[in-house]
């Protein structure tokens, strides 16, 4: 089956927004065995959209159309889609609904527009938008099947998820698929690749696996393929337990997991607290943290000591330790996290000391050096590593990887 997507927006064209919708269906409908024929990029200009529409058909068996649903008079696409399949706007009572009870529930006032996201092509297949007032729109005509959606990324992924993808199942277009995202940190791509290799090359020939590197973790998603969905997720579970015998101690998640909530989790069920003392960092820890609903429950709270002198007056480094061992250090690194432990009555902490970058290293000190220390019950452990001299990257790393230390120290409490 060939798909061809249409993307329809003059701000797309001019560059003031990126077009991540087409990336990230292009992305699902390989994985779901459809093949991007063509992504074609067209302004608000009803001709342009109409000879888009019009080549895709002779093209394509799907046609997935996105943008041009709003309000407001510069979004043609519903008009335009009208005179393509020949019909008429007509009012469909049950949107309206959806819509005024959506914006209702944002203190939005309804107006005339707001109403009007309920005018519709009379005989598409309306597909709800479970997170928005543009309805996505199902027309059928000589074989090809189109698709139009809302051109805000989180609404389309919604009714691809929600509607396109189960209608296209049921009409035996798509295989059932079932995807598992296992989290890993602390191997390299290719040193986890090799680690694993027996596991991977006896995986059933159904089940897929996908290395997902990024500057948080390595990703690595099953995707298993078939008519028998209950099947294909008793076996990525089995796959997944298998996996674990061989790095038990670099898994730390799965699916939209992350790492500061993972260890919030311990935390929570330990009835344990947290507090972060951050210098190279600069609060990007208590972020990470406090990015996840209920990390009030362990979260005490944190010090941005990006200067020496806030090390020393809220931290109680001593100023001599600093002089003689440098900001950057472990001494000074440990210090600061048994600080932040005691200041905020933290059964654990951690701290952060380096040279982030892109200026500021010596020859003994490069950029993307940082010392991380964190702290508890049984003691403070510190680490030193040697990232790059990308500052947003060593950020990142230097975030997850002091966040990976404190979960190693809470699974080795635990175990005593």
């Amino acid at each position: 089956m060939k798909a061809e997507l249409i993307t329809i927006g003059d701000e797309i064209l001019i560059g003031q927004i990126i077009d991540t919708n087409s990336a990230w269906m292009g992305q699902q409908l390989n994985l779901h065995g459809i093949e991007v024929y063509q992504v074609t990029s067209v302004h608000d200009n009803h001709n342009h959209i109409m000879k888009a529409i019009a080549d895709a058909e002779r093209n394509a068996d799907l046609v997935l159309i996105t943008g041009g649903l709003g309000p407001t008079k510069d979004d043609i696409t519903k008009n335009t889609l009208c005179e393509y399949f020949g019909m008429e706007l007509v009012y469909f009572p049950e949107v309206f609904e959806h819509v005024q009870s959506l914006l209702s529930s944002r203190n939005v006032t309804i107006n005339q527009l707001n109403r009007d996201q309920a005018m519709l092509p009379a005989s598409c297949t309306i597909l709800h938008n479970s997170v928005g007032t543009a309805s996505g729109m199902w027309f059928e005509r000589n074989g090809t099947i189109f698709v139009s959606m809302p051109g805000v990324p989180f609404e389309m992924e919604a009714i691809m998820t929600e509607e396109v993808f189960p209608r296209l199942i049921k009409l035996g277009i798509l295989e059932s698929i079932v995807h598992k995202t296992i989290l890993t940190i602390g191997l390299p791509e290719s040193m986890l690749a090799e680690k694993i290799e027996k596991w991977e090359s006896a995986l059933p020939d159904f089940i897929k696996l996908a290395y997902l590197p990024s500057a948080l973790s390595v990703r690595l998603r099953l995707s298993a393929y078939g008519t028998d969905q209950e099947m294909l997720e008793t076996e990525i579970n089995k796959q997944v337990e298998d996996l674990l015998t061989i790095i038990p101690e670099n898994v730390f998640g799965f699916d939209d997991e992350n790492m500061a909530l993972v260890i919030g989790r311990m935390l929570e069920k330990a009835s344990q607290t947290l507090a972060v003392a951050e210098s190279c960092t600069g609060g990007n820890i208590a972020h990470f943290i406090t990015s996840n609903s209920g990390s009030s429950a362990y979260f005490k709270g944190g010090v941005i000591a990006y200067s020496n002198e806030i090390k020393t007056k809220l931290l109680d480094v001593p100023a001599e330790m600093i002089k003689n061992y440098g900001a950057v250090s472990q001494q000074v690194a440990e210090a600061m996290a048994i600080g932040a432990q005691k200041a905020l009555n933290a059964d654990y902490s951690i701290s952060t000391t380096g040279i982030a970058g892109p200026d500021g290293g010596t020859s003994e000190k490069p950029v993307g050096t940082v010392w991380i220390a964190v702290a508890g019950p049984s003691g403070v452990k510190s680490e030193k590593f040697i990232f790059r001299h990308n500052r947003e990257r060593n950020i990142i790393r230097s975030t997850q990887t002091a966040l990976n230390l404190l979960r190693n120290l809470i699974l080795t409490d635990n175990k005593v």
